[in-house]
């Protein structure tokens, strides 16, 4: 059973209710889970009358950590976004529901885009197509650069981001989500675990900081599965391309080598086993880390420097984040296989993270 599955947290005669005149069609919204990605869940929606179908996206069950899941803020971001001339490739959203009495939580909806999203595996026709796998990674290279080249102004003024100071917010916010894991479970009645790889990696990227480079619009969570691939692109070359990029509720305004670092956390490198399963995936044919660096910075014209304090940091935030969702396994809101396995897998992450720091 999905974790979605839970609480039934799409209730499709609310919903229906509050689709119409919102969304073409007639009589009752067909709700079927999509069963990708462990943050926010997802929705396929669909509508008799209209060929047209809808992706939903609400927070997960159960209670969560402050500004985690914010899909109000994503929507925000994906809106202002659409406003913009630059060629970022989004999906098109359709409505905002900030009212959590309609399925018992804020929600946003926007239009499906067709493609695939490629996780733990690769689909049939890119697996043996290594010139395929070669031009996929060096596209999302080029959708990441768009995306670091957007005017952030209108986000700031919008309050989504401020053009300075983002890193030390960024310790000091993923220090604060630890520390509300540490609250929530205490409330509860029982005790977080103590990870020493946490504090060793923090303290480390406290004492490193590096001096902020000119502002971005940070997507915060980009990654090859935070994308849908198209199997045929455009031009000469045709193959795969990004069609678009999904998953911004973490979007903000700050330094670019965020986004770089986190992509390259889940980029394999030789010798290095992987700690996270898409890495795996990502076998020959792909271009190497230090390659899609290179393509980054020619369509940015930005200089990466050293990646590494940025790899560290993408490492720990996402234990952190991972940490917050096996407690709510732990806690019985969610029965994602994929939550049960951090007990390991969490400690495995700041081990990388660990590593890549050299503490």
């Amino acid at each position: 059973m999905p974790p979605s599955q839970l609480a039934d947290p799409v209730d499709p005669t609310a919903l229906t209710a509050w689709a119409n005149g919102r969304l073409p069609g007639t009589g009752t919204v067909e709700v079927s889970v999509l069963g990708e990605g462990h943050s926010n869940l997802t929705f396929l929606l669909s509508r008799p009358g209209t060929a047209t179908q809808w992706v939903l996206r609400r927070p997960p069950v159960g209670p969560l950590l402050p500004t985690a899941h914010d899909v109000v803020r994503e929507f925000r971001v994906l809106s202002l976004l659409g406003q913009t001339s630059a060629p970022v490739r989004i999906p098109t959203v359709v409505a905002l529901c900030e009212d959590p009495s309609v399925i018992g939580a804020p929600f946003y909806v926007m239009e499906r885009t067709a493609g695939t999203v490629v996780r733990d595996r690769l689909p049939a026709w890119l697996e043996n197509d290594r010139g395929a796998c070669h031009r996929l990674g060096v596209d999302l290279a080029d959708a990441l650069a768009e995306i670091h080249s957007v005017d952030w102004s209108p986000f700031v003024a919008a309050g989504i981001g401020r053009p300075g100071g983002y890193l030390e917010r960024q310790l000091r916010r993923w220090s604060g989500q630890r520390e509300g894991i540490q609250q929530a479970v205490a409330a509860a009645g029982g005790r977080a675990r103590e990870l020493p790889d946490y504090d060793l990696v923090r303290d480390w990227l406290r004492h490193n900081l590096p001096q902020e480079t000119e502002p971005a619009l940070v997507h915060g969570d980009f990654k090859l599965d935070n994308v849908i691939v198209a199997r045929d692109g455009d031009g000469a070359a045709g193959g795969p391309r990004v069609a678009a990029v999904v998953d911004w509720e973490m979007a903000t305004v700050g330094d670019p080598r965020a986004d770089l670092g986190y992509l390259l956390s889940f980029w394999p490198e030789p010798g290095v086993a992987p700690v996270m399963a898409q890495t795996s995936v990502l076998g020959e044919g792909f271009p190497t880390g230090a390659e899609m660096v290179e393509r980054w910075a020619l369509r940015t014209g930005r200089r990466p420097g050293d990646t590494r304090w940025f790899v560290a940091l993408a490492v720990w935030k996402l234990a952190i984040l991972l940490e917050a969702s096996y407690h709510r396994w732990l806690a019985g809101m969610s029965d994602d296989p994929f939550f049960a396995t951090l007990g390991t897998g969490v400690p495995a992450l700041l081990a990388r993270a660990r590593q890549v720091a050299d503490v």
